[in-house]
């Protein structure tokens, strides 16, 4: 019997009675044996960032501030009277001493909540995709570029060391490679986004939308860009100057996070990413 058109190889069992066809397993690939998905194709270049469209989230007013602590060690007389000098990610549950003693509220210094958000945008099917961008935007005014492919720590406590050696170092190189996961830029941020970016902030202020009726009224040929206060409290009129509109997405408070995560299942949903 002559095979057909057709590309899958079949293969008789021995007996010609039975005729019993059996399909002959793929040939293996060898450059990926566990049959793992391939990591996203960022853009880089300009024409890259022109042609693929994809949702960009600023994280604003983001609490990320080094602050000098010292633990005992070594006697009198030493370097630093004796004492190992290191920096720690100024929070509310380790520094609420030294937040007393500035006069600071225990809500500006809430690391936790740029964690949370992080986390919840990068494991999310959009930035496996390599449809996501974010940035963080530090209350000093520190703006930071996130590379998909970088794997926050799950931990506070080792997130907490990652961002204090990155505002000491101003970069983090993956261990295997030369490619920056994280670094510190120049701002503003409007510059780093593709030519004719839609740009919208969060507020509770403003008109409610659903998200599933309102972003395919925007051009699919413009990337989207969504402010997002990663704050406890405080205004939002941190993007009034740069974006286009002001929108809510929902009747209720919602954390950052949440709101972080509404925005990417919705342009999940609308470039079918699955």
């Amino acid at each position: 019997m002559k095979n057909s058109t057709a590309s899958t190889a079949v293969v008789y069992h021995q007996n010609p009675q039975q005729r019993v066809p059996r399909v002959a397993p793929p040939p293996r690939n060898l450059s990926n044996p566990l049959l793992l998905p391939s990591a996203p194709q960022i853009p880089n270049t300009g024409s890259q960032k022109e042609s693929v469209r994809r949702l960009i989230v600023v994280l604003e007013r983001c609490s990320l501030e080094a602050y000098k602590v010292s633990s005992g060690g070594g006697g009198r007389g030493g370097r630093d009277g004796g004492e190992h000098v290191k920096y720690a990610l100024l929070n509310c549950d380790d520094h609420q001493g030294i937040l007393a003693k500035t006069g600071r509220d225990i809500a500006d210094a809430r690391p936790d909540i740029t964690h949370q958000c992080l986390l919840t945008l990068l494991d999310s099917p959009l930035n496996k995709a390599g449809l996501l961008q974010v940035y963080v935007h530090t209350v000093k005014g520190v703006l930071i570029e996130i590379n998909p492919h970088v794997r926050i720590p799950r931990t506070f406590k080792r997130f907490s060391g990652l961002m204090v050696q990155l505002l000491h170092t101003l970069s983090i190189r993956g261990v295997n490679g030369t490619e920056k996961l994280l670094k510190v830029i120049k701002n503003p941020v409007t510059d780093h986004f593709p030519p004719n970016t839609y740009k919208i902030t969060l507020s509770g202020d403003a008109q409610t939308v659903r998200l599933a009726e309102y972003l395919p009224r925007i051009p699919a040929d413009r990337s989207i860009a969504v402010f997002v206060g990663a704050m406890a409290r405080g205004r939002d009129d941190f993007a009034d100057g740069m974006v286009d509109e002001k929108i809510s997405i929902s009747n209720y408070p919602l954390s950052a996070s949440v709101a972080c995560g509404k925005f990417c299942c919705a342009m999940e949903d609308l470039m079918n990413v699955v």
